[in-house]
């Protein structure tokens, strides 16, 4: 497929791009070429892709249901009991709600850690973004659960690797090191390793998390995690929250990608913000997550970055921290770089990421700083073209069967709660 987009503002610049099959070929302010899609893009901007480093996607089903709790207590009383009801179709429709809901706020790629990856797989390859994604691994140091999960994880994730989908790409998921055992730590790292496949796990959320650990382990969970050689640049963290400064700079000698998410850390009330200014001193990675539409409840990365910016500034009592430019950069470049994808920025030779902002809006208006716009006014609605892999999946707000989805996702909910 090749798409030719033309009058659209790329770095302050009118200029027009040209996509051959899913990588970026030219970029000039005149192209003249044949192309099977060309897109007038006049008051429009192009943006990359945005990255949803860490979520859990077919919790969309869910959005709305248990809020205002405790976190242990809305995770071991009422989400992880309606997990265990989840199936194969479940999670199918759920993922394919979320893949539209992506699509209209303009993600182009998403992390996800959950149940059946064979059936988000079938849901990530029809709607066309790209999707990092293996099954949630928890056995709560149980040797019967333990043998079980990784009777299933071994099936779906070999299955998902055999498909070779160059937008489906197999991650292993060791959720915590409170929910699973030494044992089960040590196959997730082996899995990985053997098969050559990132891992993912959530890292210091809460406090509650690091006492327990220390009780469990006799090691807060960074230390723990170090013990077991499983710190490496292939190890995406969620959260890391309740951090000290020397483990900061652990993860960043092992070159540890994090996933900070917002929305969900205010809304359970985790008790801190992230340390941006300490990681980015150490050299980290930071990208974006909107955690699951259980605690945040969307998956609109552009309210995160906005969320992860005022954070900062409102928990440090400092107006400068993460910028408006730097908040972006979590969402795209950073979020490219922590899972070793050729994107992330509008350039020649990248992959064909990329969305076209609506400047008609009136969240655009006056344009003073386009990237102040995006970061403090916008919101996903701004996204009039997203472009995943070189196709396009949405255009002037449209995606194909977005109706039949959310009719059929909201039967299989209430049908869920019910159960």
């Amino acid at each position: 497929m090749s798409i030719l987009i033309k009058n659209c503002l790329l770095n302050n610049k009118k200029t027009s791009i040209y996509i051959e099959d899913n990588i970026i070929k030219e970029i000039k302010p005149n192209i003249f070429v044949e192309a099977e899609h060309k897109i007038d893009a006049t008051n429009k901007a192009a943006i990359p892709g945005l990255i949803n480093a860490h979520t859990h996607a077919a919790m969309t089903l869910f959005r709305g249901y248990a809020d205002d709790l405790e976190l242990h207590d809305w995770l071991q009383n009422y989400i992880w009991p309606l997990e265990a009801k989840l199936t194969y179709n479940d999670l199918y429709w759920g993922t394919k709600l979320a893949c539209i809901e992506m699509i209209k706020t303009g993600t182009t790629c998403f992390n996800d850690m959950y149940f059946f990856t064979r059936a988000v797989a079938k849901a990530v390859i029809e709607a066309g973004i790209r999707t990092f994604a293996g099954p949630v691994f928890i056995d709560l140091f149980d040797k019967e659960r333990r043998e079980a999960e990784i009777k299933r994880h071994s099936a779906d994730l070999l299955a998902v690797k055999k498909l070779n989908h160059p937008r489906v790409i197999p991650v292993v998921n060791p959720h915590s090191v409170y929910s699973v055992s030494k044992e089960g730590l040590e196959w997730n790292r082996d899995f990985a390793k053997e098969n050559d496949m990132m891992l993912h796990i959530h890292l210091a959320e809460t406090e509650e998390e690091n006492k327990k650990s220390l009780e469990l382990n006799k090691k807060r969970p960074v230390d723990y995690l170090e013990e077991l050689k499983m710190l490496s640049p292939k190890l995406v963290a969620a959260h890391c929250v309740w951090l000290k400064k020397d483990e900061i700079i652990k993860l960043a000698k092992y070159d540890v990608k994090i996933a900070h998410n917002p929305v969900s850390n205010m809304k359970l009330a985790v008790g801190r913000a992230l340390n941006y200014d300490e990681m980015k001193k150490a050299g980290l990675t930071v990208a974006l997550g909107t955690d699951g539409c259980a605690s945040n409840n969307n998956l609109d990365v552009f309210e995160s970055m906005k969320f992860a910016s005022l954070m900062q500034k409102f928990s440090f009592n400092k107006q400068t921290i993460m910028p408006d430019d730097e908040a972006l950069k979590l969402a795209t470049l950073n979020g490219y770089k922590a899972f070793a994808l050729n994107g992330g920025v509008i350039e020649e030779g990248k992959l064909a990421d990329l969305l076209l902002i609506d400047l008609n809006r009136i969240q655009f208006i006056p344009n003073h700083n386009l990237t102040s716009n995006i970061v403090y006014s916008a919101n996903g609605n701004c996204v009039n073209t997203t472009i995943c892999d070189g196709k396009i999946l949405m255009q002037n707000r449209k995606v194909k069967d977005e109706e039949k989805i959310k009719e059929k996702a909201q039967e299989v909910a209430y049908n869920l709660i019910r159960k």
